[in-house]
């Protein structure tokens, strides 16, 4: 079964590289004539530097914080029960689109090079304004190495509200979109809003973070939060999503029930993750930006990628964390007796504004490639993807003047499928993937 599906999708993909033809033709021309007064915005960020100094990765740091369990199974109990992601597919109301369905404003935000090889737009109804926007990509081969989560093949792309437009109820939330991909010429999708439970599980408030990274393992969903904050991550259990019983603006208990600002489900945080050295800052703990899976070391890993500005003369940090292999601890952070999580490995880059970030140790390597994208600087478009070790970087390259700005307009996070080999991300309007053998290829 595994086979056949996999030669659909290579037999579509080609089908999509063709449609999509004439869109990457349009899309290097305009490369060629932007990047010539943009090309400093894409500079080589250059080799890893690994970060071994106590001082340095001290700063790493998490503490782990769980929220009591018999606050979660009263709130549970009292919005009647919990369901998991394959109630919530069985319920997808939304459809994507595929590429050749899609506006042209929507294919434009796709890489150049190289291009996608499937490729998704929104059901019109979430994109008739920017206030909300997707930022965030994982699915079901992060949280399984079968790639399946049950019976499903699911893809998790995060989206963040504005926090000055829109309704004022909205504002700052983030939710999920929940995307069955069991039938890739058909992915529907139901939304998850993300909320915190109070401490005693009398009720919720709605999660107010930018969801700049996401990353699904096992049965835990770890989100970033919003950047200046101690808080370095939410934890969610995705067998702990909860019906919204009535379809208001409001988020918790309200007169008749429970309500996810108009979503039909809700997701409650099981626990969360801070920084020991306190709030990140230039000089201090990081602001993370990006989260990957990495099912490729001993024990599996998250990656994370710091955000930093353009411009700015402080390099970024490349770290992971290991998870836990305890059965009692699933999908958690390995941590000491004292409940510290430390980074395993760390590395600075040269890198800025880092939306995303994967490890993968190709076969019979001695040691990780890191891939980060990251946002063009102060100009509005396309941004970049670069391949990095300690060795150097190698970036990929379009338009008659090789311009670096090839990867999606508002880059988003990356999340790597080994069991298809695929490359998982989203753009400012698009959720798309494309091979890792199809980057590796693009890199010079």
């Amino acid at each position: 079964m595994k086979h056949r599906g996999r030669h659909r999708r290579r037999r579509r993909g080609a089908a999509l590289r063709a449609a999509l033809a004439g869109t990457a033709l349009a899309l290097t021309a305009t490369a060629t004539i932007v990047s010539a007064s943009q090309a400093t915005v894409a500079e080589d960020p250059g080799a890893l530097k690994p970060l071994t100094s106590t001082a340095g990765t001290a700063q790493l740091g998490l503490r782990e914080h769980l929220v009591p369990r018999r606050s979660l199974d009263r709130l549970a109990s009292a919005a009647g029960g919990s369901v998991g992601v394959a109630d919530v597919l069985q319920n997808a109301d939304h459809t994507l689109r595929e590429a050749p369905d899609c506006d042209s404003g929507d294919r434009d935000t796709l890489p150049v090079t190289p291009a996608a090889d499937e490729a998704y737009c929104w059901d019109p109804t979430d994109t008739l304004t920017d206030d909300w926007r997707p930022a965030s990509v994982t699915t079901s081969s992060d949280a399984d190495d079968d790639g399946l989560w049950g019976a499903n093949r699911v893809v998790l792309a995060g989206w963040t509200h504005s926090t000055t437009s829109g309704p004022a109820a909205s504002r700052g939330l983030a939710r999920i979109a929940v995307v069955d991909a069991n039938d890739p010429a058909h992915p529907t999708y139901a939304w998850v809003l993300l909320t915190v439970p109070s401490a005693d599980g009398s009720t919720y408030r709605g999660l107010t973070s930018q969801i700049s990274g996401m990353a699904w393992y096992e049965n835990k969903l770890l989100v970033t939060t919003t950047l200046g904050s101690a808080d370095a991550l939410y934890v969610y259990d995705l067998n702990r999503i909860q019906r919204a019983s009535v379809l208001a603006d409001a988020v918790g208990r309200v007169r008749g029930g429970w309500s996810a600002d108009g979503f039909r489900y809700a997701m409650p945080a099981v626990g969360w993750y801070s920084f020991a050295a306190g709030a990140c800052s230039g000089d201090g703990a990081p602001c993370p930006s990006a989260l990957s899976v990495d099912r490729g070391t001993s024990p599996d890993s998250l990656v994370l990628g710091e955000w930093t500005t353009a411009g700015s003369d402080r390099r970024a940090r490349l770290w992971r964390y290991a998870f836990d292999e305890s059965p009692a601890r699933e999908g958690l952070l390995a941590t000491d007796a004292a409940g510290r999580v430390d980074a395993v490995e760390a590395y600075r880059t040269g890198a800025s504004e880092i939306r995303g970030v994967l490890s993968y140790r190709p076969p019979g390597a001695t040691g990780s490639e890191w891939y980060v994208g990251h946002l063009p600087g102060a100009m509005d478009g396309h941004g970049s993807l670069w391949r990095q070790d300690t060795d150097g970087a190698h970036g990929s390259r379009c338009g008659s003047d090789a311009s670096h700005r090839c990867w999606a307009a508002g880059t988003g996070s990356l999340s790597y499928a080994s069991d298809t080999g695929e490359v998982w991300s989203v753009s400012e309007r698009m959720l798309f993937s494309t091979p890792l053998r199809s980057i590796d290829a693009s890199l010079r």
